[in-house]
């Protein structure tokens, strides 16, 4: 499969490495240019390309760069074309560094968000796990110690393929629901880089109930908190996610 990826970070460095591992076509992007790619694309595997690059031919589009950049993307997708399947890998965070954005502030979905600035249907994906997770944590189908990875969008076949994905890093995809209930896989949610099973996975998301407006001001708030841990103390932080 020929897969994009904008952002040469963490996420996307790592996404690349494995996608690569499983023989896939991957070129991958930043905002500096091919140029600063090189040792990422030794590292990976994967092509070092400009991001109109990235985006061209490609069956899969991963983007997995900071909030605040993502208007930046907006003209590059008018023209891609319907097929591509779209993932959204960011998280918003206002306090550590994306700043206040409006939209976000006034829903505080962030792929709802995202959807609405890159006017292309979006598949919610690898936000809500540490790529040192994939790194660690890959398991094969039917071992009891597989964790689930959370989804969210509203095209169903989008997401088949994304499953399909998610299944050959080695864990079992678990259904949010459409992209209005990617809330729950938002930093503060009790899901959110959890390396959690199926099932309890699902007793956490259930728990939740359906409804953002109810869970809003608690999941926002554990955002703050923890967005001030990461800048006080990044190693206790991880420590919180054990829970």
């Amino acid at each position: 499969m020929n897969i994009g990826i904008i952002g040469s970070g963490e996420m996307g460095s790592c996404l690349a490495t494995y996608f690569v591992k499983l023989g896939h076509a991957v070129s991958i992007a930043n905002s500096r240019g091919p140029g600063s790619l090189k040792q990422i694309s030794e590292d990976t595997g994967a092509t070092a390309a400009t991001v109109e690059e990235a985006m061209g031919n490609k069956k899969l589009l991963i983007v997995s760069i900071p909030e605040k950049n993502i208007p930046r993307l907006k003209s590059l997708f008018t023209e891609l074309p319907g097929d591509v399947v779209v993932i959204d890998t960011g998280n918003y965070y206002p306090n550590l560094r994306d700043g206040d954005i409006p939209g976000l502030e006034q829903d505080a979905i962030d792929s709802s968000w995202v959807q609405q600035q890159l006017c292309v249907p979006v598949i919610k994906v690898f936000n809500s796990i540490l790529a040192t997770s994939i790194h660690h944590f890959r398991r094969p189908r039917g071992d009891k110690n597989r964790n689930a990875m959370a989804v969210s969008g509203d095209d169903t076949k989008a997401k088949e393929l994304v499953f399909f994905l998610i299944d050959e890093l080695g864990f079992d995809p678990f259904d949010i629901g459409d992209i209005s209930q990617s809330w729950k896989q938002q930093p503060g949610s009790p899901i959110y880089c959890r390396d959690i099973s199926f099932e309890e996975m699902k007793k956490r998301v259930d728990g939740m109930g359906t409804d953002w407006a109810d869970k809003r001001d608690e999941i926002t708030g554990k955002r703050s908190a923890d967005e001030k841990l990461m800048k006080a103390d990044y190693q206790s932080y991880l420590k919180t996610l054990q829970d």
